[in-house]
């Protein structure tokens, strides 16, 4: 560890203020061993960057236009050190502390930053994030969930509006999203995309599948003891036992 510490640390800066990244930049000027290869100003610039510069350390905004924090975290990965820099709520806080991850609540003091930073130093080199889509999920206020979905696409970023996801396959450790008429694949497990929708919405009709339930047109029999839904497209999906009876509680509301 102590000659991982004595190398100098490559640092980003990701946030859309300015004044805050000049907070950031002064008190970073005392500590000569990090070095701030880079500042973006919003998440797309974050995710194209952070991958090609390789820092050791970043610290990222939350609430940003475009892309927020947990986004871009979902598309650059987890294994960096990080510190949030974030104006969140309690309820997001705790979330943060749960999974012992390193925040600076704005405004912030110096020593709460030396503080934040010693311990983000000390995870250079480890993997200590949970997964970024839990994450996101446990920070959001009770019965909030996400609007969108980001996937990265070579250099490029789509993002899918949950209103437009028709079902999503879980395929090892990837998640096949469906939505008009296009698959986008993303390294995601479908628990943790299932944590994320609202379930008045999506439901987990199998271990492999969730479904939009405005998109399911029939429920059917499937050879014994099986069943399968077909969603308006035509499409075809299998349900288990578990499943069809969520599914058929929904269904006869």
């Amino acid at each position: 560890m102590s000659e991982q510490l004595n190398k100098r640390i490559r640092a980003v800066i990701v946030e859309d203020e300015e004044l805050a990244r000049q907070i950031l930049r002064e008190m970073l000027a005392s500590h000569p061993e990090i070095e701030v290869v880079a500042e973006c100003l919003d998440g797309f610039s974050a995710v194209k960057m952070v991958p090609e510069l390789k820092p050791d350390l970043l610290f990222l905004d939350i609430q940003m236009p475009k892309l927020d924090g947990f986004e871009v975290l979902e598309l650059i990965g987890n294994d960096l050190a990080i510190v949030f820099v974030t104006a969140y709520d309690q309820h997001a806080l705790r979330a943060f502390e749960v999974h012992a991850v390193d925040y600076l609540l704005k405004p912030f003091s110096a020593e709460r930053f030396e503080a934040a930073l010693d311990r983000a130093k000390s995870r250079i080199g480890q993997k200590n994030l949970p997964d970024p889509a839990e994450f996101a999920a446990a920070a959001r206020e009770t019965g909030h969930f996400a609007e969108r979905i980001v996937v990265k696409d070579g250099p490029h970023v789509q993002i899918i509006p949950v209103a437009k996801l028709d079902y999503a396959e879980a395929q090892d450790d990837y998640i096949s999203l469906a939505s008009l008429g296009k698959k986008h694949l993303k390294q995601q497990t479908i628990s943790s995309l299932e944590a994320c929708l609202d379930p008045k919405h999506f439901l987990r009709i199998h271990r492999s599948y969730i479904v939009n339930l405005e998109r399911v047109a029939k429920l059917e029999p499937y050879g014994k003891d099986s069943h399968v839904v077909t969603l308006n497209d035509g499409t075809r999906l299998p349900v288990s036992r578990t499943g069809y009876g969520r599914l058929r509680s929904l269904l006869d509301q």
